[in-house]
């Protein structure tokens, strides 16, 4: 019996989903399936020309420079222990507050956020900085690995993310906006952090330990505090050259990406950080990261090319429309496949995966594109704390020199932060000028 373009559409996801869990690297089981879909809907020679196509057409464009440009800043930004001396000058300047070790490394994280562009190389820093000094001063280890797991995020939000980049480049969506778009979100995802931080100190201090009333460290000096600001200026050069440039209009998104790279190289030799050898580990990176990306986006595209061919996106509208559902139902719906997905694929994958079905389906009701990158971005990013994938959790579990800490303890101890990211969430949903404010 022959199938039809519908049930093979549909069979085609649901094997990329099973061949994604079984260990293929998502590019390969995208393309592979898509590839085999295409051929069986139409024929061998249409597949192998639609693979041609996407992959000739979908990255051959000046914009796509922005990935190994903004990639090779945060690695170069990561190599140049700029990680180590943001913690060190939110210390000094919160060490007043109760939990202000903590609240610190929230700080730290949202300004290291703001010049790589990934949660991942957050969580990998500052499990190494923060946790021991966390434990030191007499907070919980579970609450601890809480903590950089739920602040970690903010590398994926604040911008220039990668995440939102990818995004960009999927909707056709500008890169530009989307980066200033995602400023305030992320000032209110920190601030909502050290709020919880604040709270459970005073509410559930067996949660967060033994630590001192008023403050955790030694009230700094005046001049510790100049030398504070001294150390955070390569953060804000770097920050002012690339989201100043992008915003006051002076550089496009792949300009700015050249200069913060540019900066970020001249910073760390400055610094004594780098040689040739570290060097020659961030090309390197930075050219493996590259074409992980590029293959992603060439095989999003064969994948949404099949989509389109089985007639699914049109036939789940003709379903809505008959259903009457409305715009309120439509983006529940999505959030709440996001989150569930987040339990078992990552944030990258998940857009691959669900945007091409999405996309049509609010084209009737004409959502903000800009705003609902900010909101996919971030409940993809919730993700990153929930098992059992947890992304965030794992790398912490990884970079952890203490055996005693479990990976169920970094899960348990990233709840409330989890909890707090789908509150701000919802926030940024129902009032959407937090993420349309400065466009």
């Amino acid at each position: 019996m022959e199938l039809s373009n519908f049930v093979i559409g549909v069979i085609a996801i649901v094997a990329v989903l099973v061949i994604i869990q079984s260990g293929m690297h998502i590019a390969m089981a995208m393309m592979t399936v898509s590839w085999v879909a295409v051929w069986l809907m139409k024929d061998v020679e249409v597949a192998g020309r639609l693979l041609a196509l996407a992959a000739a057409e979908k990255i051959a464009f000046y914009e796509f420079g922005v990935i190994p440009l903004f990639v090779m800043m945060g690695l170069l930004v990561a190599t140049s222990d700029i990680g180590r001396d943001t913690f060190t000058v939110a210390n000094r300047l919160l060490n007043r507050l109760r939990g202000g070790l903590a609240i610190s490394t929230v700080g730290a994280n949202a300004a290291f956020a703001a010049v790589t562009g990934t949660s991942i190389a957050s969580a990998s820093v500052f499990t190494k900085i923060a946790v021991p000094e966390m434990i030191r001063h007499g907070y919980t280890p579970r609450f601890a690995v809480g903590v950089v797991a739920g602040s970690s995020v903010l590398g994926m939000l604040i911008p220039p993310s990668l995440l939102l980049i990818i995004y960009g480049v999927i909707t056709e969506t500008s890169i530009g906006d989307l980066f200033i778009a995602g400023i305030i979100p992320g000032i209110v995802l920190s601030i909502a952090f050290a709020i919880l931080i604040y709270g459970m100190t005073l509410y559930t201090p067996r949660l967060v330990g033994r630590i001192a009333d008023g403050g955790d460290d030694r009230a700094a000096s005046e001049s510790d505090a100049r030398a504070a600001w001294i150390l955070l200026l390569p953060i804000v050069v770097l920050m002012t050259a690339v989201l100043g440039g992008i915003y006051g209009g002076i550089f496009t998104p792949t300009e700015a990406g050249a200069v913060g790279a540019f900066a970020a190289l001249v910073i760390g030799l400055a610094r004594g950080k780098l040689n040739m050898m570290k060097l020659w580990d961030v090309a390197l990176e930075t050219g493996y990261v590259t074409a992980s990306i590029c293959f992603l986006l060439i095989a999003a595209q064969l994948y949404a090319t099949m989509l389109a061919m089985s007639g699914i996106p049109g036939e789940l509208s003709a379903v809505i429309e008959r259903a009457e559902y409305g715009y309120v139902a439509i983006l529940s719906g999505f959030i709440l496949v996001v989150l569930i997905l987040g339990t078992f694929l990552d944030s990258v994958s998940i857009m691959l995966i669900v945007l091409p079905f999405v996309l049509p389906l609010l084209g009737n009701f004409n959502v903000n594109l800009i705003w609902f990158g900010i909101v996919t971005v971030l409940a993809a990013e919730v993700g990153l704390l929930t098992p059992p994938l947890g992304m965030a959790c794992f790398v912490i579990q990884a970079n952890l020199d203490d055996s005693r800490i479990t990976l169920w303890d970094i899960f348990v101890g990233a709840f409330p932060f989890m909890l707090t990211m789908i509150a701000v969430l919802v926030l940024i949903i129902m009032v959407p000028w937090f993420s349309l404010a400065l466009l």
